[in-house]
């Protein structure tokens, strides 16, 4: 077990807990396990969780949630004040426990100004405001960030060992992909995989002209049907991808809510992504995935933030990097670039062959 530093009791049962997460949605999906070991140990507690706006749908509707909280640095609570207002109006709901699955200066003022007596967290960056800290080891990678985020259960007495992720699915937003996946042709019958180009760095982007091709084959030789998808903001990748393609491809890309893309990715056979978010929202509705990795770090590796689940491929290329550049690479990003386009073929049609 992990050795913690505390600096008082916690509850024995607490009756109202806060779980912060303010990075991005893999990060809140991967983050599911906490609140379902929570809520098996405290059934009456009332139990909320803190997380950025396009995180929201990711948990809203979660069964063991009685409430989410959006808190939003880019705008609404931009700037100290907003934050430091913010966080008192958190008081009136008279928290006493909060669990801060990773580190970060707002996560840890936040509660601290909000007047929540039991604050876990790991010891890193203001770590010094939280009554129980645990090391932050995150970056060697010995094990799954889910696992990681279970450890932070331990100052209450809680010892879970399911790491599974799961995500609510929305009925509405069923309906709608339905909606929009008749009015694109698509028969029921009809195999669906879906395709993500886009991630959050370069050094994780597998060439656009390679999703073609891939795409292009599964059309042609599988019969399948293929969708495109990105966040707003990452759209650009898809039209890049669809832009290269010769086959006919469904670009749903900046057109779906989190909630709309989860319907729509337990609705497909398979996802073929980077290494992303999307991957770990399809993985906890159970669609399989093939998940492409580049950089060669410990803690952005496979074994941390691979997709949970028995059904899965990743490729991850070693081409011998001793140290990782990440976007500063000046090997012309060999990690993807030594991916073929025939080995991503192969290993999706390996999935689409086991069902």
């Amino acid at each position: 077990m992990s050795h913690v530093s505390c600096l008082m009791s916690p509850p024995l049962a607490p009756k109202r807990i806060l779980v912060i997460r303010l990075d991005r949605l893999g990060d809140v999906v991967l983050s599911t396990p906490v609140l379902r070991a929570l809520r098996e140990r405290f059934p009456h507690a009332f139990i909320a969780m803190l997380v950025r706006p396009p995180c929201r749908d990711a948990v809203d509707g979660h069964p063991a949630l009685n409430e989410v909280i959006s808190y939003d640095k880019e705008s609404t609570h931009r700037g100290l004040l907003a934050t430091v207002r913010f966080a008192r109006s958190l008081r009136r709901q008279e928290f006493d426990t909060a669990l801060i699955l990773h580190p970060s200066n707002r996560s840890h003022w936040i509660p601290w100004l909000a007047g929540i007596p039991v604050r876990i967290g790991y010891d890193r960056k203001c770590g010094w405001l939280l009554t129980h800290r645990l090391p932050h080891r995150k970056q060697e990678g010995a094990k799954h960030e889910a696992l990681y985020t279970l450890e932070l259960l331990a100052p209450l007495g809680i010892s879970p060992s399911d790491p599974r992720p799961a995500v609510p699915v929305r009925p509405d937003a069923v309906e709608r992909v339905e909606a929009l996946l008749t009015a694109s042709a698509v028969g029921p019958q009809e195999r669906l995989v879906a395709v993500h180009p886009s991630a959050s760095c370069v050094s994780k982007r597998w060439m656009p002209e390679r999703f073609a091709e891939v795409a292009d084959r599964l059309i042609a030789e599988q019969g399948v049907r293929v969708c495109l998808v990105a966040g707003e903001p990452d759209a650009g990748h898809a039209q890049e991808v669809a832009r290269a393609m010769r086959q006919p491809a469904l670009n749903f890309a900046g057109r779906l809510s989190v909630a709309e893309l989860i319907a729509l990715l337990r609705r497909c056979r398979l996802l073929l992504s980077n290494d992303s978010g999307p991957v770990h929202l399809a993985a906890a509705v159970g669609t399989p995935v093939v998940d492409i990795f580049g950089r060669n770090q410990a803690g952005l590796s496979p074994q941390r933030w691979g997709p949970l689940g028995e059904l899965h491929i990743v490729l991850h290329k070693e081409v011998g990097c001793v140290t990782c550049l990440a976007h500063n690479c000046d090997i012309g990003f060999l990690c993807l670039t030594s991916l073929s386009a025939d080995e991503v073929y192969r290993a999706v049609v390996s999935v689409l062959e086991r069902g």
